[in-house]
């Protein structure tokens, strides 16, 4: 008789559940560990120097949590293939787990295999996602192999500095694993922003535009690449001037008035508005009129925070069979986590000498979206499809 799995039950269903899951609860525990080490309230011996471990953990850890949930769930509707489910699906959890609890047991653990279970998770993940795209022999989609591995070329120069393998690579593997994840965002924008917004506002119909959607990507990974070879003033400024102009074209032309009615419709637009938001302060950071910090964290709180934050919500409605509404206690996160960011990136420009008090009102309002996430969606995450289908 064939045995029960240990897992079957629907957190482990689909993979967009359980990682989603474990994002939420790892935005509130990462952010409020951070905040702690931030005010010196914390101190502990560490795998990786304090501020290496916050961007690596919100990247790394956090981000990719949600790319994995994302892609997992969306490969099967793209091949029509499974991915993974029940006690494998739990095992590649079990290994992002790790990930992010051996870092603390520095002293006690190898470096090498802390470093070693922390690199696993990104290729097994790309192994996982490449199987249905093969199956289906959709080989275009394998550019997001191509892309969850250099996030894994990023994770091994942080790793590589940290084992004491080269020197000055880990802030080069943090710009990659950004420049990545904001290139990886840009690319699903174009596909799925167009089909939300004629599904969220019936009788809309967006048209593509190709040629935006290709301008978009090239002038990112243009801005990024300069970046990250170290060039800075004047050609880099053009670079982020272009990168401005084609995403706010691409942007104006999906949007539609009434798109500030649809809670799940907005924060994603505010997210994206956030990425050009990067750009813009790229220009700047150039010229050193801004900090650098304050563009890289439009991009991530900004970008990344927001956009997940607003994927997973819709995502976990659309694939668990309910209506495609935010509740109101959401509607509340959207709104806290682009406060969050207010006070993270523009704030600190005006108000300079109220930084640490901006970041803690950042930090709790962080804490406080998130917060209502995981009360919201863990019920929503854990349960069966009301309508009776799989996944």
């Amino acid at each position: 008789m064939k045995s029960q799995p240990i897992f079957d039950y629907p957190l482990f269903a689909l993979g967009f559940r359980a990682f989603f899951a474990l994002a939420g609860l790892a935005a509130l525990i990462l952010i409020a560990f951070w905040n702690a080490i931030f005010n010196g309230t914390l101190t502990s011996e560490h795998y990786y120097p304090n501020n290496y471990w916050h961007a690596h953990e919100m990247l790394l850890g956090y981000a990719v949590a949600v790319i994995a949930g994302f892609l997992l769930t969306a490969v099967k509707n793209w091949t029509g293939k499974p991915t993974l489910t029940g006690d494998q699906l739990a095992s590649l959890c079990l290994l992002w787990l790790y990930g992010r609890i051996l870092p603390f047991y520095a002293g006690l653990l190898p470096d090498a295999l802390i470093a070693l279970v922390d690199f696993a998770f990104l290729p097994a993940l790309a192994y996982q996602v490449s199987k249905p795209i093969i199956e289906a022999k959709q080989y275009r989609n394998l550019f997001f192999i191509g892309l969850i591995m250099l996030l894994a070329l990023g994770n091994g120069l942080i790793h590589a500095q940290m084992l004491g393998l080269q020197e000055n690579t880990a802030t080069i593997g943090i710009q990659l694993v950004v420049a990545t994840i904001i290139i990886l965002i840009l690319i699903i924008a174009g596909r799925v922003f167009p089909f939300f917004t004629e599904r969220g506002i019936p009788g809309t119909l967006i048209i593509r535009n190709p040629l935006l959607d290709s301008l978009s990507v090239a002038s990112a990974i243009i801005v990024f690449a300069l970046q990250i070879f170290g060039i800075s003033g004047t050609l880099l400024a053009l670079a982020a001037i272009v990168a401005v102009a084609v995403n706010v074209a691409r942007l104006s032309g999906w949007y539609v008035q009434r798109i500030m009615y649809v809670p799940l419709l907005w924060v994603l637009y505010a997210g994206y508005g956030w990425i050009i938001l990067g750009f813009m302060l790229t220009v700047l950071s150039a010229y050193s009129v801004v900090l650098p910090s304050l563009a890289l964290h439009a991009f991530t709180l900004g970008g990344i925070g927001v956009l997940t934050l607003g994927m997973m919500a819709r995502v976990s409605l659309g694939h668990t069979g309910r209506a495609m509404k935010a509740s109101n206690a959401i509607a509340i996160a959207f709104v806290l986590i682009n406060v969050a960011a207010l006070f993270r990136v523009l704030l600190p420009i005006a108000m300079p000498h109220w930084y640490e008090n901006l970041i803690y009102v950042s930090t709790l309002s962080w804490l406080a979206a998130f917060s209502l996430f995981v009360f919201v969606y863990a019920p929503i995450l854990s349960s069966a499809r009301i309508d009776g289908q799989d996944g």
